[in-house]
């Protein structure tokens, strides 16, 4: 089943996305992105919290996408085509798909990539990160398709393409992890935090501000801190054990600036900075201090005991 895209409006289509899981959103659904949490995709999901299809780095990516796609056609010699249309799973009507483009001739699709040339060691050899085998194995369970093509512009100069084929047995993983993570959302359930930075942003974006003076009894949720409390004392004695190593290292290491051990370079080199003193400036320019302070409400975490 198809929705055809082309007289639909931007907000109708960022609308219609989110009533199922698109590509991009296999990954952070089954818990396994680096860049998005289930809670976020949940909370897009329900309508809570925007969807970041409107990111500068989306943005740019939507503009350079024909390029990708022309570059791939000129390098590989195949022929692609636009989908102008929301491809629905024909027995899950949940798992939606848009794709980037038909490969004419073929039972397969390209996905049109653009990264930054901090992540070139992703694309390495065949390497694919893992975010996408899963978009692209998403794609394919919705479209029946055999065969995947990836096209990526690395630093807006290097450019790669890959080939991806069908791998059933992780497209019925994927299916089943979507349908639990789609179940939430029709329950409203939301799923557990996990330890993300992108699950602790969700948190201070939900519940940016404490009312003073509050407090709420938890006792249910004691063994919780006791876990905690027992994680800080084996972190504070790592930290410990890691600091004794690399004092005996600089230890040997001496008054050189280098040491070569193994396979490893050890550097402990002389770094030169400038820092403000806003200590200093405080109290010999106090009223300038105070026309440049800019205040800011943040909430500090903290367990004390009784």
């Amino acid at each position: 089943m198809r929705i055809s895209t082309t007289k639909m409006s931007y907000e109708e289509w960022k609308e219609l996305r989110r009533k199922g899981i698109g590509g991009s959103d296999a990954a952070p659904a089954l818990g396994l992105s680096r860049w998005k949490s289930p809670l976020r995709l949940y909370l897009e999901k329900i309508g809570e919290i925007k969807s970041d299809v409107d990111t500068e780095a989306a943005y740019w990516g939507n503009i350079l996408e024909d390029i990708v796609a022309k570059e791939f056609e000129k390098r590989t010699g195949k022929k692609v085509k636009r989908v102008n249309a929301i491809l629905i799973h024909s027995k899950h009507e949940w798992m939606i798909a848009n794709i980037d483009r038909k490969v004419v001739g073929e039972n397969a699709i390209l996905e049109c990539k653009t990264t930054s040339a901090w992540n070139k060691d992703e694309w390495k050899d065949d390497e694919i990160p893992q975010e996408y085998i899963i978009q692209l194995q998403h794609y394919l369970a919705v479209t029946g398709y055999d065969k995947a093509y990836i096209a990526v512009l690395i630093g807006g100069n290097k450019f790669i393409w890959k080939e991806l084929e069908r791998d059933d047995e992780l497209i019925n993983m994927i299916i089943e992890g979507e349908r639990k993570f789609w179940k939430m959302v029709e329950n409203r359930t939301p799923p557990e935090l996990d330890g993300s930075k992108d699950a602790n942003e969700i948190l201070e974006y939900l519940y940016p501000k404490a009312e003073e003076g509050s407090y709420i009894e938890l006792p249910a949720y004691e063994n919780l801190i006791d876990e905690i409390q027992s994680l800080n004392a084996q972190i504070k004695q790592l930290e410990e054990l890691k600091a004794e190593k690399e004092n005996k290292l600089k230890e040997a290491i001496g008054e050189h600036e280098m040491a070569v051990v193994g396979k490893y370079k050890v550097i402990w080199k002389n770094i030169t900075s400038n820092r403000f003193d806003s200590r200093t400036f405080k109290k010999e320019y106090p009223d300038l201090y105070k026309q440049f302070l800019k205040t800011s409400t943040y909430r500090r975490f903290t367990i004390k005991e009784e």
